[in-house]
């Protein structure tokens, strides 16, 4: 079976730091760029960020960078989100999505055909 599975949410305090994990079974994630989105509620799902397939490339929505850290350990067929010094408007559901990109990475939705089921990330005091 097919599929990305999220771990790692919960809740924090402001200026807290969390690491999601995302873990594939059923095929091999250093094939496809790897992308974190989240969606808080009544909002559209946004790309936060993203690495290629050989973490040659990353990219960061503006509103993380400097935050939030993505990397990939294609070994354990995994990737992570380390994220730190975050704000209660990082509070959303994040979900990992993989991506058959041959350069680079995209935070566009639309790029990307397979996705975990998402872990909720409350940042609150």
């Amino acid at each position: 079976q097919v599929q990305l599975v999220e771990a790692g949410g919960g809740l924090v305090q402001p200026g807290g730091s969390l690491r999601l994990s995302c873990a594939a079974s059923g095929f091999t994630l250093d094939d496809y760029a790897i992308g974190w989105f989240r969606q808080a509620p009544v909002k559209a799902r946004e790309g936060v960020s993203c690495i290629s397939r050989r973490a040659a490339g990353t990219g960061y929505a503006d509103s993380v960078k400097g935050r939030f850290t993505i990397s990939r350990d294609n070994a354990k067929n995994a990737v992570y989100l380390q994220m730190s010094s975050l704000k209660v408007e990082d509070t959303a559901v994040y979900y990992c999505a993989a991506a058959r990109l041959n350069y680079g990475c995209s935070l566009r939705t639309r790029e990307y055909d397979k996705w975990g089921q998402g872990t909720q990330v409350t940042v609150s005091s």
